[in-house]
Order: C-alpha cells, then structure tokens, then sequence
C-alpha cells in the first residue's frame, strides 16, 4: 500500500525500501526520537520527504492532493485538536469541514462506545478530561471511515483496562472492514498483542520487522 524508496528526511530519516502491507496492522516501535511519528506524517502528507519518494496504491505521493488523500488517509496525532462544542459536535468536524453527509446519530452513539467515552453527545467538549479528550478525538476519527488510519500513540492518555478494550475494538473493526492501521506505540504489550507486523525504528532507520 505504501512504498518507501530511497527516502531521506533531514537527518531524521534514512529510508530505502520501507513497505507497509494494506489491510493489516502495522506498528513502529522504538525509542523516543527515533522518528516514529515523522514516518506517520510523510504518510499523511503533512510533510515532505527532502529526497526520494513515497507510493501509495502504486501513486507518487507527491502527485496526490493532500485534501482528496486524507479522505483516504485518516491520522490521530499526539495531541489532536478539540474544537468548541458539543461532543457531537466534535465527532461531526471532519463531515463538516469535508461537506459530506452527516451520519445518523446511532452511529454518534456507537461510536462513543466504541472509544469507551460514557458521554452525552450534548456533554461540553471541552470539560472532558485528557484521556477523554483523546478517546473523542479518536472516534472523530474512526467516524470519517478512511482506508488507513494513522494513531500516533493514541492510548497514551488511557489507563490499562480502557487501552485494551480501545485497542480491541480498533483493531477488531478495522480487520473486519479490511481497513488498514499504521500505529505508534511505546507499549510493548499494546504491540505484540495487535500488530500483524511491527517495525522497529531506530536512528531514523529499519533495524528489524517482524
């Protein structure tokens, strides 16, 4: 799905022949500044790779509009914005930014379940603590039904038993809709319990995959 070849990004990256697979989860492992989270923005397009190119679906990244990509290409940064509102009105953002048909406000629900966010969708955005803020900002989303989605630690903010079952159900739907999912983690446990492949990074650098 996605094609490294021969990128190079500042003195960051040193990528020849990184691929990422299509329809499985993927999870970049490593330690901190080994530029995990770089490789997810070279995939969502926000920024460039300084040589070398980047394919996805067999398309020079560079070809593609940022726009009409993130409707293809969904990411949850580590701090993902909230806006003023409702809860609902949060999950709505990217329907509303991108002029697209608003959902029913069954799927609000379910999917507030599905981010073990036990909210109203009336409930302010922004009194919602941390970790709550992050699940919102996850299911906003989850909601835009992107081919990959991108997670920048998105469970970092979450406690033990709220990670796994936000991580279950991520993944769990994900592989039922064929989705694809590229994942930053530093939990060791979040990545070999569901990751189909991990990718180590360090230095910039693939130092293995398995």
């Amino acid at each position: 799905m996605f094609e490294f070849r021969d990128v190079l990004y500042k003195d960051i990256l040193d990528l020849p022949d990184l691929e990422i697979q299509a329809g499985i989860v993927t999870t970049l492992v490593g330690p901190s500044g080994s530029g995990k989270s770089t490789i997810l923005r070279l995939l969502n397009k926000m920024t460039s790779p300084t040589s070398g190119k980047i394919f996805f679906e067999g398309k020079d990244l560079a070809e593609i509009p940022s726009v009409e990509h993130r409707r293809s290409v969904a990411m949850l940064t580590q701090s993902p914005a909230m806006f003023s509102g409702t809860v609902g009105d949060n999950l709505l953002a990217g329907f509303r930014f991108q002029q697209r048909p608003l959902p029913e406000e069954t799927e609000l629900q379910e999917t507030l379940y599905n981010v073990h966010l036990n909210k109203s969708l009336a409930s302010s955005a922004m009194e919602l603590s941390g970790g709550e803020k992050q699940r919102l900002a996850l299911g906003r989303v989850l909601l835009m039904d992107a081919t990959v989605f991108l997670f920048d630690e998105p469970s970092s903010a979450l406690d033990e038993d709220t990670e796994r079952f936000v991580i279950e159900r991520l993944t769990g739907q994900a592989k039922e809709k064929g989705k694809t999912i590229v994942l930053v983690t530093h939990s060791k446990a979040v990545a070999e319990t569901y990751s189909d492949e991990i990718v180590e990074i360090a230095g910039g650098k693939v130092k293995g995959r398995k």
